[in-house]
């Protein structure tokens, strides 16, 4: 009898435990993403119950209990459950922006890439107009002039993202419709709907994944300093990057104040990168062998 091959989860998760700062990075994230769900749901209420008493509370301590382990802030909220309740904002305003940078940059690129050059011609000069400017300075303008919500944050940082996806898209359906599978089914009298969803979108998809997890990266980022500018979550809503921005007047007495938040910015798109590296050659299926060797090898 022969023997089953393992399902494709089971396969990417033998490619995944090949690369283990991937698995590592996997597994942080894993973290992150429980925060965010269960951390408000859980720690809300201490993190926003101030304690003079622990004003500017050292690190390493557990005399006023273990979340306070990495301090108190300058009101004497623990910083443990203040970081693991601002990963809520902080994931919710990077993912809502990649997701909705995703769907229209993606949409407008198969549009521009398979349909006649009038409609591309239109939807490349609306992308050049975007990329005119500055992305943190149209994003700065913007949120000077809106409200500085999280509906307007994830606005903005979308906007600024959709040409990325935009042109990768159309560069890779450009060259996809050529392809003879494409072809076919255009014999075949598929209809262009047809054609774009189930023939060319499943082999863009998984480059754009990947720009994805990096440009998730770098919407943390480019929130978190926005936040530290004072334009981005105001209080009493928090944010990795507004915890920084509220510790830098205390670097020299308080470091942990910044460090802490600091330090989860930099481990989560430090994870994201690795996943994306991962992702990368996962998703490609001329270089997924060195992967499956290794999965091999390890199991």
């Amino acid at each position: 009898m022969a023997r089953q091959e393992p399902g494709a989860f089971r396969r990417f998760l033998k490619m995944l435990w090949a690369d283990k700062l991937a698995f590592a990075a996997v597994l942080f994230l894993i973290v992150v993403v429980a925060c965010a769900v269960l951390g408000p749901m859980l720690l809300d209420g201490v993190a926003a119950k101030q304690n003079l008493r622990a004003r500017n509370a050292p690190p390493f301590s557990l005399d006023r209990g273990f979340l306070y382990l990495l301090g108190g802030d300058a009101l004497g909220r623990p910083l443990l459950a203040r970081i693991i309740v601002a990963a809520r904002n902080t994931m919710v305003v990077s993912a809502g922006a990649v997701a909705a940078s995703l769907l229209i940059g993606s949409t407008l690129g198969l549009i521009a890439g398979y349909r006649d050059r009038w409609h591309s011609e239109i939807i490349m000069r609306l992308a050049d107009v975007i990329m005119s400017f500055p992305s943190l300075l149209l994003a700065v303008t913007v949120l000077y002039v809106l409200e500085p919500s999280i509906a307007n944050l994830v606005l903005v940082l979308a906007i600024t993202r959709i040409p990325i996806y935009l042109r990768t898209t159309r560069a890779e359906v450009l060259e996809v419709r050529k392809r003879m599978f494409v072809q076919a089914a255009q014999v075949m009298g598929a209809s262009n709907l047809r054609i774009v969803l189930f023939h060319i979108l499943p082999v863009v998809l998984p480059t754009l994944l990947t720009i994805a997890t990096l440009d998730f990266a770098f919407v943390m980022l480019a929130e978190s300093a926005l936040s530290f500018l004072g334009i981005g979550i105001q209080p009493p809503e928090i944010t990795w990057g507004l915890m920084v921005s509220q510790g830098r007047q205390y670097l020299t007495s308080a470091w942990w104040l910044a460090f802490w938040p600091g330090l989860a910015i930099i481990l989560t798109t430090m994870s994201l990168n690795l996943l994306s590296s991962w992702m990368r050659i996962a998703l490609n299926p001329t270089q997924r062998w060195r992967l499956e060797i290794g999965g091999k090898s390890n199991g």
